[in-house]
């Protein structure tokens, strides 16, 4: 295990006790939802979907936005994040798979692997596409500074909401502890799921050679990502939800990115039809399962 990363990982749990002292607020909890559902988009449809798949296009300065927002997650850097995703799918459920609940033990897949001293290292041979982003970059050398800029920011929405409108019954502690801290380790957890319970539990539409699973609570909680039997069966859709029954709330967002002219070239999977196997979609076919081609 890495100590140092062990210890913050701790320090941030234990920290979430402070809320015993700190209380809760109707303003607080709010905020606290309001940071979990940002920052899990911007995993679920930066980091993975688009760096990590590039399943649809967007311009730099939206890369760089959701690369930015992703960090404050503290998941480390977008690219240590997307060269370790790109990982499991090439090793996906067997040794070389440093999360896989299968090939290992559950704790290891959903937070040991985190703690993992060899999984502190970023294989730049995964993401050669990711490289020449120096904004890209800056944030994974400095993956430290979003988190530090976004505690920062609720202590002082806090002490400005407990200042001017008393009403809200919060401060600047309460609002870090509820819109940072708790809000941080629900993340944590929340995305770790896709790596354990989405590898045991739920059901499974293809016959893929690993052992994901469709797990409509992993699914709910994720903005999508529990579909991920549908996932590893089409890695490089942008859709992972793939019948109307399936909410990906990730999916709808993009769409409307989309609608506005944000993001572009969203691949779809083919019509999906439970228990069978679907031919490959034309426009997937000729772009490369892990690789896609980079932002412009």
């Amino acid at each position: 295990m890495s100590y140092v990363v062990c210890a913050q990982f701790l320090f941030l749990h234990l920290a979430c006790l402070l809320a015993l002292w700190t209380g809760v607020s109707a303003a607080a909890v709010g905020v606290c939802l309001a940071l979990y559902v940002v920052r899990m988009f911007a995993i679920t449809a930066g980091f993975h979907r688009l760096l990590s798949h590039r399943s649809y296009r967007t311009g730099r300065l939206f890369q760089f936005l959701l690369a930015f927002v992703g960090t404050t997650s503290y998941q480390k850097g977008p690219l240590w994040w997307s060269a370790h995703h790109r990982r499991h799918h090439l090793h996906v459920d067997t040794e070389e798979d440093l999360h896989s609940p299968v090939a290992r033990s559950v704790w290891r897949s959903h937070v040991g692997w985190f703690l993992a001293r060899d999984s502190q290292a970023t294989d730049e041979r995964l993401i050669p596409n990711l490289l020449k982003y120096r904004e890209l970059r800056w944030l994974d050398k400095y993956y430290v500074l979003p988190p530090l800029m976004l505690a920062a920011a609720t202590f002082l929405l806090g002490l400005v909401l407990g200042r001017y409108f008393p009403g809200s019954g919060t401060s600047g502690g309460q609002m870090l502890v509820w819109g940072f801290l708790i809000s941080t380790v629900l993340l944590y957890h929340g995305t770790f799921t896709v790596n354990s319970v989405a590898h045991l539990f739920g059901s499974r539409r293809f016959e893929t050679a690993d052992n994901s699973r469709n797990n409509f609570l992993v699914a709910l909680i994720t903005l999508g990502e529990g579909w991920h039997n549908n996932h590893h069966h089409y890695p490089s859709s942008e859709r992972q939800g793939f019948v109307w029954w399936e909410v990906d709330l990730s999916h709808y967002t993009l769409r409307v990115l989309a609608w506005v002219g944000v993001v572009w070239d969203m691949r779809k999977p083919p019509r999906a039809k439970s228990g069978a196997r679907q031919p490959v979609d034309p426009d997937l076919a000729a772009v490369p399962r892990l690789h896609q081609a980079p932002a412009e």
